[in-house]
């Protein structure tokens, strides 16, 4: 998530407070050394009682090489007391190397041998220059060229011959290059080689960011070569930085090597997007002889908030950040049980928001332009929690993988997700069992700063909803929509239906799913019904089709494309079948092109098994009724009868019904049927017309009423009459009149 941290490079400027500090530890070693020589003034230039001398110079030198140089234009040294004056003093300390060139001068100062102080009368002023060539150049040499010196300038300054201490209640001012500085008091003790800023620290940074650094306390220090800053704080314009103490820790060469910050570290930036970080310690390391910041580590409890339009907060146990050129943040590295939340907006068309939590042991960010992540990885094992911004919402997905690698849009804003290997996701809800997705690799795609679009998962893709398991090669779930898209050879169980297809989706919000290409269904696990019928076994049912919708309450599916649905031998052929799993029901409709075809296997007394076609343009059946209801032109073709009418129900008898003859298991019995509406029989040489029919199974009889009824014999020719009976298998018919002519005439018609 986007961190500022140009606030952070303020650090580097207290670094600058450790040169203002060493600039006056030197300018008191410089008049210790002093001290020296204004004790020797007057028998060197032969002063006695009030003789002045004008014009000298006084050096000393040590192995061959100057330490440094005193010059003034008068000294005087006054009878009462001892004291004596100079005038016009200018001290040039080159360091016992010659590798400075300090300049000390001031236009008066006494000296009080009873005391042993050395005390300036007015302004000092000190300008401290190193000088890395003068260990190869002539001694006193001055450096070529004077580059930046840094600037101290003070008033009141005592210094004590007989301890080597320095003090002034004054204030002190200091300049360095791009910044200026104050203090009230400073303080030098010589055995620890401690300088001390007594109170009121201020520096102001004029560069291309400017900045205001202050401190109640800072202290200098020899060994080590610190400075220590008490309550530091650093503000640039909108940004803030602070903690209890601050110690800057010094090269030879006196630049800044690290800061160490610690106590109640925080960081802030305000405006548009506000952000903190608060940590129990900051350490700053800086780049060598450049003066910017190589990298800024915090540790301890590591806090961070962001406010704004994008709203975020996440903790760690330590966080490195890493510059380049010109403080240019370029990496973060989170690690301690680190976790990100970032508060998502709602997307596009949604009223609800999600929140998005990043946990993990390690999160390595790299950064574009300075101020905007580009890409983060994760260690270890990784989790993404993806919840409804509303508070108890309930529902929340834990996404999981070996490795996360999130990408970040040119806003910096998340824009996707990878995670490999063993990727998981588990959306829970509370009251309701967990849905859980497994697969090889998975893709998260995001909206700009309003959660999740789109995850996709591919390889091995394993899914479980309650009673619902899938499997394919890729899976792609839209939160939008709560649809999962399945494809690659997908397959679902959904209790005792198993089911097959080119491409599926499954609707979580309504448990819907939806099957298109090559559908292949199969129930198992069926329990035999005794008292059902058609679909009373106990084998498995098979549909076939182009396309599926299954609902899961009612357990109901619809097949459509060329659907074919079969039992045993039983089947039905159809544009479009709906099944009923757990009323174990059937409805079939035709379309323009194409007629319901039902193949059922009928068994005898005799446990002869035959099959019957029927046509129709509709066909609904329900197990526990035992009737199959057939509508729209329908013609029943079997072994030697043939039967149209615009209607018919056939009823069966149930499976646990005693028969005189056990049937085969897997036929069904026909008890009776009822045809309605241009009834045509048809038997090799015969044919019968009537309205409606009744035909019995156990008598094997056919009544045939309406319109008024006729037969037609090849060989006996027409019959006609108010009812006509006939038998199957002896060939008897039987014909009625009607109340007007009741007779009744009965014919045996050879074959």
């Amino acid at each position: 998530m986007p961190v500022e941290i140009s606030h952070l490079r303020r650090w580097f400027a207290l670094g600058a407070i450790g040169m203002v500090l060493l600039v006056a530890g030197m300018y008191l070693y410089a008049r210790h050394r002093v001290r020296n020589a204004l004790k020797d003034v007057p028998q060197k230039i032969g002063i006695d009682v009030q003789q002045s001398a004008q014009g000298f110079t006084i050096s000393r030198s040590e192995q061959g090489r100057t330490l440094f140089k005193i010059q003034a234009s008068k000294a005087i040294q006054f009878k009462q007391g001892g004291r004596a004056e100079l005038h016009d003093v200018e001290i040039t300390l080159y360091g016992r190397d010659s590798s400075r060139f300090d300049q000390i001068y001031g236009s008066d100062f006494i000296y009080d041998p009873a005391s042993g102080d050395v005390t300036a009368q007015g302004e000092v002023q000190i300008d401290l220059e190193a000088n890395p060539q003068g260990l190869t150049k002539p001694d006193q040499a001055a450096p070529k060229e004077l580059k930046d010196p840094i600037h101290l300038n003070t008033t009141g300054l005592t210094f004590n011959q007989k301890t080597g201490n320095a003090s002034t209640r004054e204030k002190v001012e200091f300049e360095i290059p791009q910044a200026s500085g104050s203090a009230m008091g400073a303080s030098y003790v010589a055995n620890t080689s401690a300088l001390t800023l007594e109170s009121q620290v201020s520096m102001v940074f004029t560069g291309t960011t400017p900045a205001r650094a202050t401190a109640a306390h800072a202290a200098i220090k020899k060994n080590p070569h610190i400075v220590v800053l008490d309550h530091p704080h650093v503000e640039n314009g909108p940004e803030r930085a602070q903690a209890q103490n601050a110690t800057l820790f010094l090269r030879p060469d006196n630049s800044v090597d690290r800061v160490l910050a610690t106590g109640e570290v925080q960081v802030e930036a305000s405006g548009t997007q506000s952000t903190q970080v608060q940590a129990a310690q900051l350490e700053l390391l800086m780049m060598p002889h450049q003066g910017s910041l190589k990298a800024a580590i915090f540790s301890g409890d590591v806090q961070m908030e962001s406010s704004g339009a994008q709203q975020a907060e996440g903790s760690a146990g330590r966080l490195l950040l890493t510059f380049s050129g010109k403080n240019v943040l370029t990496t973060a590295h989170t690690e301690q049980n680190v976790k990100l939340v970032a508060h998502q907006k709602p997307a596009s068309g949604s009223t609800s928001a999600q929140d998005v939590e990043l946990t993990a042991p390690v999160v390595d960010f790299a950064v574009a332009d300075g101020d905007k992540l580009e890409h983060a990885e994760t260690s270890g094992a990784a989790q993404i929690a993806i919840r409804p911004g509303a508070p108890n919402a309930g529902q929340q997905t834990l996404v999981t993988a070996g490795k996360l690698v999130a990408k970040f849009d040119n806003q910096g804003q998340l824009a996707s997700v990878h995670g490999a290997p063993d990727a998981r996701i588990v959306t829970t809800n509370p009251g309701q069992p967990d849905r859980v997705s497994t697969s090889d690799t998975l893709e998260a795609n995001f909206h700009s700063g309003s959660g999740i679009e789109a995850i996709v998962q591919q390889g091995s893709v394993a899914y479980v909803d309650a009673e619902r398991k899938a499997w394919a090669d890729r899976a792609r779930y839209t939160p939008a929509d709560q649809v999962l898209v399945l494809t690659g050879s997908p397959r679902v169980v959904d209790g005792s239906m198993t089911t097959t297809a080119r491409s599926m989706r499954l609707n979580r919000a309504t448990g819907d799913a939806l099957a298109d290409g090559d559908v292949k269904s199969t129930y198992s696990d069926l329990k035999p019904q005794p008292g059902g019928a058609l679909l009373a076994s106990s084998s498995p049912i098979h549909v076939t089709a182009r396309a599926m919708l299954a609902h899961r309450s009612p357990a109901v599916a619809d097949y459509t494309g060329n659907a074919r649905f079969w039992q045993d031998a039983n089947i039905v052929e159809a544009p479009s079948i709906t099944f009923d799993r757990d009323q174990r029901s059937v409805v079939a409709q035709a379309s323009a092109s194409q007629m319901v075809s039902t193949a059922l296997m009928q068994a005898d007394k005799s446990g002869k098994v035959t099959p019957v076609t029927i046509t129709s343009t509709r066909l609904s059946y329900t197990d526990n009724e035992r009737k199959a209801h057939f509508e729209g032109a329908v013609q029943a073709k079997g072994a030697d009868v043939t039967i149209t009418a615009n209607q018919m129900d056939v009823y069966l008898q149930s499976r646990g019904q005693p028969a005189a003859t056990e049937p085969t298991a897997s036929a069904s019995r026909v008890d009776h049927i009822v045809a309605l509406g241009r009834v045509l029989v048809s038997q090799p040489g015969r044919s019968a017309h009537g309205n409606q029919l009744v035909y019995t199974a156990d008598e094997d009889k056919f009544v045939l009423t309406g319109g008024p009824p006729s037969i037609f014999d090849a060989e006996h020719g027409k019959i006609a009459g108010v009812s006509l009976t006939f038998f199957r298998h002896d060939d008897r018919v039987l014909v009625e009149g009607s109340d007007k002519s009741p007779t009744v005439t009965q014919t045996r018609v050879a074959r």
